[in-house]
């Protein structure tokens, strides 16, 4: 039976080489999620282990619709480092990823710990400001083809984040489940949705993860940044496109390929 270790070590010489592979599970069906998650923090400390710093949480799967398509009722997480995070304006990197795409977020960084049991409330009083963000998807797997225990080890197709240009604290916005966003993929309307689409409530998704983590004997931190899930469904980036996310009080990002 394959080891933690053994699964990150083949989804680290994918990402770096760039080549999708067959899901870890076709060959390793026995692989629970408790050893994908290890995998998952190996996965990420070579990261860490390169200087890249620790930086907070994404969540996935947090919409219905989602859990419902991988037959489950919760989400998962994955872990963002410091070369996750992409400068505001700069292009996706075509060069850098194996097939990328993007989806809309509410980005949280955290004024104070999140304590359990941690509710939408709690999770809001600890938040220093919120953002509209972009998660640039990108598994290790080809055509995104995974089971649970798959994406969990690829820290949640984790690629990169861009964060939008405005900042507000939650009680400067009428309500983060009325947040808007349009999705324009080059100009045209693709989509759109609002906050709500994340577990009812994106702050629920943060308090999910706060409360997860204290199972696990960690600690949601002030300082850290959570990204709290896809607002809208994920869009492939392509050279010569553009994806624009419109977010209702939170500015706009457009993402283009280079």
């Amino acid at each position: 039976m394959i080891d933690a270790q053994g699964i990150a070590d083949i989804l680290i010489t994918a990402e770096r080489e760039r080549k999708g592979i067959a899901q870890i599970s076709d060959d390793h069906p026995d692989v629970d999620v408790a050893t994908a998650y290890r995998a998952q923090q190996a996965f990420v400390q070579s990261k860490l282990d390169a200087g890249e710093t620790f930086v907070g949480y994404k969540l996935g799967l947090t919409s219905r619709n989602k859990q419902q398509a991988m037959g489950l009722d919760a989400p998962l997480y994955g872990r963002v480092t410091s070369g996750m995070i992409s400068t505001y304006g700069d292009p996706v990197r075509l060069d850098r990823f194996i097939h990328p795409r993007v989806e809309s977020e509410i980005a949280f960084l955290l004024a104070r710990d999140v304590e359990p049991p941690a509710t939408v409330a709690s999770v809001l009083a600890a938040t220093d400001v919120v953002f509209g963000a972009v998660d640039v998807l990108d598994s290790r797997y080809e055509s995104f083809q995974f089971t649970l225990s798959d994406v969990v080890a690829d820290n949640a197709s984790a690629g990169a984040f861009y964060l939008g240009p405005i900042a507000r604290h939650p009680a400067e916005l009428v309500d983060l489940r009325l947040i808007g966003c349009v999705v324009r993929v080059d100009g045209d309307v693709a989509m759109t949705a609002a906050g709500a689409a994340v577990m009812g409530h994106p702050a629920a998704s943060v308090a999910w993860l706060a409360n997860q983590l204290a199972v696990e004997g960690e600690v949601l931190r002030a300082g850290q940044l959570v990204f709290s899930g896809g607002v809208t469904a994920p869009v492939p980036v392509v050279a010569g496109g553009s994806v624009t996310f419109e977010f209702d009080g939170l500015g706009a990002i457009e993402v283009y390929a280079a």
